[in-house]
């Protein structure tokens, strides 16, 4: 993934195309990325299997939105009661500087447009998961160096 910033040019992405990363189990198809848009923001659908997602986690430099394509997402965050569970249509804003966290919570793969602004490193942190867990799932330890490596705290869990 190329990931030096010029200057946006207008482009078009047809369906299913996009470079492909697997993220720690979720497919992340890109839409748009950080080279593509002069850092203003990356697009990436991604697919979620059952059960899987992200653990809570704060994003130092950028906000995250979601947008639930098909399928659900239990979304939890800081202040919330408890989860929140979206379906097609739902959409959830992920604030920088706010854990959040998000799972399939049905027996369908989940599709969601996730927006990621400004897009200052998550492009190149998610290749670098995707690399690490080439020959099996890493240690949170490792999980936890590389996020940290790009601003985003992975939340321990829980004992």
């Amino acid at each position: 993934m190329d990931t030096n910033l010029t200057a946006a040019a207008p482009f078009v992405r047809e369906a299913g195309a996009g470079s492909t990363l697997n993220v720690l189990g979720v497919t992340h198809i890109y839409k748009a990325t950080a080279a593509e848009t002069g850092g203003s923001f990356s697009l990436w659908e991604a697919v979620i299997p059952p059960g899987a997602g992200a653990p809570p986690h704060t994003h130092d430099h950028e906000d995250e939105s979601f947008y639930v394509l098909g399928g659900e997402l239990l979304i939890e965050f800081d202040g919330a009661p408890g989860p929140h569970r979206l379906g097609p249509g739902g959409f959830f804003f992920g604030a920088r500087g706010r854990r959040h966290s998000f799972r399939n919570g049905g027996d369908q793969p989940a599709r969601v447009l996730i927006l990621s602004a400004p897009s200052v490193g998550l492009d190149r942190m998610f290749a670098e998961l995707d690399a690490a867990a080439a020959t099996g799932m890493p240690e949170i330890g490792t999980l936890a160096a590389i996020t940290a490596k790009h601003g985003v705290t992975i939340e321990p869990p829980a004992a």
